[in-house]
């Protein structure tokens, strides 16, 4: 099969990806919550464990992605993803999913960075943040496609979008295996690879890069709270909507409930993204620092709103402008951190960000799913609380010279 251009692959794959994870994520929580049983504290715990495969191994795996193939390392990151996919939606109980989390969190990681900085590299930096913005608008289009697959297959299973994705996902590997590109990227020589040495030489460069910017480190102080925050309000807002009486009418089932309430939220990310795409000037520090500073002061509003909701129409309209603002905040953070970063440490510094909003999670969800699991509302006003010192770091950023 002839190979794709890099900037065609990366829209496909991003697409194929928003389709199958909405796919799998529009009933997972529910399969979790409902099937399997978890209690709230057990609900974040899934998640640590996630995020403690995410942290052991972001870091080396962002090494190996910028010592030997970036290509290869997003292969075997999808396949291993939908390998722990399988292993969650076919046995319905703690210690599996847990192992589940751990192949999911391996295969994340192998794509985490690796994935960035290919694509930077194949198109260049300047093209990279309009790559970016656009594939989140391709694949929240994607999105309603899975949302609607696994409405229509969840109705008749919970677990079967689980099962489906896994296979999905896997055949994802094998299509990028026949079609991906690499032509900017030019691996160490065998020596280099035989050596672990060289991929400590690689990460103490990627650190280095961070002293270089003192303004990176300020950014990735704000993905720190990010993940303190995001772990409670990931995990616990499906059981929290599910305390609410749900309107009733005639054939939505609570799955087909979740769909719609998915499916507004991907919506409302498109218009999100194609704003931020024609008003922020994604080549300005400055420009992008004062549009996240907005979307921060509006998750932590907006939060605060979907804990304290009386309703369910209420609580749903929050949780959309949460979803909102954090879909739009997700590609132009990517685009912050990614500025000013030589080529042969980028996947090695964008994977440090992502071992910062990890350790972040592993700290902060446990605490949170311990509240939760006296009150699930009392539980979402501490994660609006814990992300509320990261509008101060925006002004930190703005002092330093970047």
């Amino acid at each position: 099969m002839k190979k794709l251009d890099a900037y065609s692959t990366f829209l496909i794959l991003t697409g194929a990806d928003g389709l199958i994870m909405s796919l799998i994520f529009t009933v997972n929580m529910i399969y979790q919550a409902t099937v399997v049983g978890l209690e709230p504290l057990q609900l974040v715990l899934v998640g640590t464990t996630l995020e403690l495969a995410i942290i052991f191994c972001e870091v080396p795996t962002g090494v190996v992605a910028d010592v030997y193939s970036r290509r290869l390392s997003v292969i075997i990151g999808y396949a291993l993803i939908g390998v722990g996919f399988i292993v969650e939606g076919a046995f319905p109980f703690f210690a599996p999913v847990l192992i589940a989390q751990i192949l999911w969190g391996v295969g994340y990681t192998f794509t985490s960075g690796a994935l960035e900085a290919w694509l930077t590299d194949e198109i260049g930096e300047a093209r990279a943040g309009h790559a970016f913005l656009r594939a989140s608008q391709v694949a929240q289009v994607a999105t309603f496609a899975g949302i609607a697959a696994s409405v229509w297959i969840g109705n008749l299973q919970v677990n079967l979008p689980i099962l489906f994705g896994g296979v999905s996902l896997i055949g994802v590997a094998l299509w990028l295996a026949l079609v991906m590109p690499e032509t900017a990227f030019t691996p160490k020589t065998q020596g280099e690879r035989d050596s672990f040495a060289a991929m400590w030489r690689t990460l103490r460069a990627g650190i280095a890069m961070a002293q270089k910017r003192p303004a990176l480190k300020t950014i990735l102080g704000i993905g720190w709270f990010h993940g303190l925050f995001s772990e409670g309000v990931d995990r616990l807002w499906t059981p929290f909507l599910l305390t609410f009486a749900f309107p009733v009418f005639d054939g939505l089932t609570t799955i087909t409930w979740f769909g719609i309430i998915r499916g507004v939220a991907a919506l409302l990310g498109i218009i999100g993204n194609e704003v931020a795409r024609r008003r922020v000037r994604l080549d300005d520090e400055a420009s992008i620092r004062r549009a996240l500073f907005g979307m921060n002061v509006g998750i932590v509003l907006a939060l605060f709103a979907f804990a304290g909701a009386p309703n369910f129409a209420l609580a749903v309209i929050a949780f959309w402008i949460v979803s909102l603002l954090r879909r739009t905040h997700e590609p132009l953070h990517t685009t912050w951190v990614n500025q000013r970063l030589d080529s042969n440490v980028r996947a090695t510094v964008i994977s440090l960000s992502g071992q910062v909003d990890a350790l972040g999670q592993i700290i902060g969800g446990p605490v949170v799913g311990a509240i939760g699991n006296g009150s699930l509302r009392a539980a979402l006003f501490t994660s609006a609380t814990i992300l509320t010192p990261a509008l101060a770091l925006f002004t930190r950023a703005a002092k330093q010279d970047t």
